[in-house]
């Protein structure tokens, strides 16, 4: 199937972008035209195992340079003036195509695990970032557990980190862990004492057993999985961010986990729009196409609005983080809930107006695949993880009202 037209290069301006920024986009377009066009259908169809998980694509986004774009020369990065929009820039060109990868692979492996590492130089991070720069390792990063996860109160996580002679011995169960499966490092959000703390655990040490895929409702590409912590050694220098502190550090990787998810929702929302408007242009019913009824006219239109604003509320967050990281919480809770909701909304719509060819995912009479289905299925996670939109508008209310009266 010929790939529909993109409509934000006529409907959207990257006017207020920084060159380098824009020169980001058509770079990662090229890759991913090369290299994820061919293999999405596959690659968001094909239910969960470790078989599965598509070490080759991953290795060719190395390959091309993509893990350098978030972090400074000095980490091994690019050294970007705007690191953090072009990030978020090369997430959207990624879910247009794959979003399940995108949320693994480029999510949590370069913002929620990438970015904690260069925010605390040290031993962990020495060891760990220029693998990940070079493509060498795959990184997790482990909140939620079987009884938590938009709860991270230290009364909730039941992961316990016990100072021993030579460091921490850590026990307990994480659940829904992004890229367990087949990932060398976690991220692991711990209890000590009265506090939590962040310590970077090696998944192949002694004591850490990680279990088979979930098998999900979407998002495919995106292998996650329980670990299970049995008494595992970490020494004094995987702690990130120092004892206690483990809460702050966390929140602080998910608001930017929350911009991605947001450019995600946006790049969804896009493909989505671009496919339906090719099929409403040509498919007609009752004498004319789909595309003059006014139903439709005013519906996209109404999606193209969507679109745009999702996208600006993206840029600006991350923009704004590039300028002075200090707070953007509320921007990034923002971005969030718009670019997730408008993923859903306009995958609803979509699918609506292609009738049958948008609910259909191999039509058996032809030979061909229709991409759809798995966005929308692909969509619904989006409003959950990293936060569910009920908490990111909890978020925004607090900066409006304040926390005296939000909590």
């Amino acid at each position: 199937m010929t790939a529909p037209r993109r409509n934000s290069d006529t409907l959207f301006s990257d006017v207020f972008l920084p060159e380098e920024t824009i020169a980001i986009r058509t770079e990662v377009r090229a890759v991913c035209e090369q290299v994820l066009r061919p293999a999405a259908h596959k690659l968001n169809t094909t239910p969960e195992s470790v078989e599965a998980f598509p070490r080759e694509i991953f290795n060719a986004l190395a390959k091309a340079g993509l893990y350098t774009i978030p972090y400074s020369s000095a980490l091994g990065g690019r050294g970007l003036k705007y690191p953090m929009l072009a990030t978020l820039t090369v997430m959207e060109e990624l879910a247009y195509f794959a979003p399940g990868l995108t949320s693994a692979l480029y999510d949590a492996q370069a913002l929620l695990v990438g970015k904690l590492l260069a925010s605390f130089p040290g031993p962990v991070s020495e060891q760990w970032l220029p693998r990940l720069t070079r493509g060498e390792m795959i990184g997790s990063f482990a909140t939620s557990e079987p009884a938590a996860s938009t709860d991270l109160s230290a009364a909730s996580i039941q992961t316990i980190a016990t100072r021993s002679v030579d460091g921490w011995r850590i026990s307990g169960r994480k659940r829904w862990i992004t890229n367990s499966p087949v990932a060398d490092i976690c991220l692991t959000l711990c209890r000590t004492g009265e506090s939590l703390t962040m310590l970077a655990i090696d998944l192949h040490a002694d004591g850490v057993r990680v279990g088979a895929p979930d098998l999900k409702m979407g998002n495919y590409a995106q292998l996650t999985a329980d670990i299970t912590f049995d008494n595992v050694h970490a020494p004094d220098s995987a702690v990130l961010g120092g004892v206690g502190k483990g809460l702050r550090v966390a929140l602080s990787a998910l608001a930017l986990g929350r911009m991605g998810i947001g450019a995600v929702g946006t790049g969804m929302a896009q493909a989505a729009f671009d496919y339906a408007v090719r099929h409403t242009e040509n498919r007609s019913v009752f004498g004319q196409k789909i595309a003059q009824f006014q139903h439709w006219q005013f519906k996209f239109a109404d999606h193209a609005m969507g679109i745009e604003n999702a996208r600006a509320l993206y840029q600006k967050a991350a923009y704004r983080y590039d300028l002075n990281p200090a707070d953007v919480e509320p921007q990034a809770a923002m971005a969030k809930v718009a670019g997730t909701e408008l993923a859903v909304d306009v995958a609803r719509s979509a699918i609506q107006a292609c009738g049958a060819y948008g609910f259909v995912r191999e039509l058996a009479a032809t030979g061909e695949s229709f991409p759809l289905e798995a966005i929308y299925r692909d969509a619904k996670i989006g409003e959950i993880y990293e936060g569910a939109n009920e908490i990111q508008r909890m978020i925004i209310a607090r900066s409006i009202f304040g926390r005296a009266l939000v909590g």
